[in-house]
């Protein structure tokens, strides 16, 4: 049986299903790291993670509620995330009383949507080139 012809594995989906979430976590947490620096912002570990909670957790609501599972590294998965992500992070910082200005939002959906589509754009080119 050729690689082309091979079937999924449960076991293969649940591990794209984590390497992506992980892989989005990592991204999110690198995006509020670089945020943090570039304003000379103390507190290294837990003010990145203080900066990227409200991120984390909308890019978890859109893979939930926009079934990023089923595709987690499809570019439609990387939109739903990357979008998920700033509009959720930025309504949750609004509702924290965090800093919400027109500038950290197009930063935010510059940067997010680099990483958070980038990568998985990244792997299709991958993809076609083995095809091919």
């Amino acid at each position: 049986m050729t690689s082309q012809t091979q079937q999924r594995t449960p076991n293969s989906g649940r591990q794209a299903v984590l390497a992506a979430a992980l892989a989005d976590m990592v991204l999110i947490l690198v995006f509020a790291a670089i945020g943090r620096d570039a304003h000379q912002r103390g507190d290294i570990i837990t003010g990145v993670f203080l900066t990227a909670w409200p991120f984390l957790a909308g890019a978890a609501i859109a893979w939930l509620a926009g079934r990023v599972r089923r595709r987690p590294l499809s570019l439609s998965a990387g939109v739903i995330a990357w979008l998920g992500a700033v509009a959720g992070g930025m309504i949750l910082r609004a509702l924290t009383g965090q800093t919400v200005v027109i500038a950290f939002v197009i930063v935010a959906l510059l940067s997010l949507g680099l990483f958070l589509v980038g990568y998985r754009a990244l792997l299709a080119l991958v993809r076609k080139l083995r095809r091919s």
